[in-house]
């Protein structure tokens, strides 16, 4: 089917109590993965491309890779920019095609934050491509994103005024994940998660996952979060695939081998966390 908004792909999530995995793709092979998990397990899903990424091969390789695995797919799939760094790359994706756009501007002020993303929204609502907006701050450092050490969390009262100034669809809130690998486990503020969720009504993303435990997850989307962002184990999992062939075999000159194998791991790992945030059945 055609690439669909994450519009209604979140709030049936938020209506029935699941999130929808997001996962960030680098090359066909991670596109085909991610879309093959979905099939398999009757799920909705979103792809997404961070900023450095689209530097790497550009806009449109991405959205064409996407809009051809949605168009064999028969689950909904839709094609988000995640991190969007500036109203610029924002206005790109939105023409390339992309179905759902973040713009962050978590790293300005409080009123920086909220002018550049009302203008995001005002650019894309026309066209019927929701956004997704980040208030606080979630640490880590992953591509070109240096959320520092952390700290900034989402204080609920200022969610409130930030969604209602800014018209935005889904918001990604700050609560103690971080970007990358993490050092050890982190803890996360799911109280505050649930204080955000009383007084905020739109659907709540969860960023920096990867290595966050399962249980962990599913407790933040039992209270609320409907939109739940892999990326740093998926490009781990696609490595590894890629490093078994290699290891067993050092002279294969063949690209299509261990891309293969990097493709597989990449699968079952997604197919591993939809079942964690709850959206097999879904589609």
């Amino acid at each position: 089917m055609p690439l669909v908004t994450t519009k209604q792909l979140l709030l049936d999530a938020q209506a029935g109590q699941y999130a929808v995995g997001a996962f960030n793709v680098e090359n066909m092979e991670m596109v085909q993965a991610v879309v093959t998990a979905a099939e398999e397990l009757h799920s909705p899903v979103i792809i997404q491309t961070t900023p450095s990424t689209v530097q790497y091969a550009d806009l449109a390789y991405f959205y064409a890779n996407a809009k051809v695995a949605a168009e064999r797919a028969t689950v909904p799939v839709a094609m988000h920019l995640d991190h969007g760094s500036s109203f610029e790359l924002a206005m790109k994706a939105l023409r390339t095609g992309y179905t759902s756009i973040m713009i962050d501007g978590s790293h300005v002020s409080f009123e920086e934050n909220i002018a550049v993303t009302k203008a995001v929204v005002d650019a894309c609502h026309p066209s019927d491509v929701p956004v997704e907006a980040e208030l606080g701050k979630v640490g880590g450092k992953e591509d070109d994103l240096d959320g520092g050490e952390g700290g900034g969390y989402t204080i609920p009262s200022e969610a409130v005024e930030f969604v209602e100034r800014t018209g935005i669809d889904s918001l990604a809130v700050a609560i103690g994940t971080a970007h990358g690998v993490y050092k050890g486990t982190p803890k996360l503020d799911v109280e505050r998660l649930s204080e955000i969720r009383e007084v905020v009504s739109i659907p709540l993303v969860l960023h920096g996952t990867s290595g966050v435990p399962d249980e962990a997850v599913k407790e933040c989307v039992k209270r609320g979060i409907c939109k739940v962002n892999y990326a740093t184990d998926l490009r781990i999992a696609f490595s590894k695939g890629v490093n078994e062939i290699l290891a067993e075999n050092p002279d294969t000159i063949d690209p299509k081998k261990y891309n293969a194998c990097g493709r597989k791991r990449v699968k079952e790992y997604v197919m591993s966390k939809m079942q964690v945030v709850g959206s097999v059945g879904k589609a």
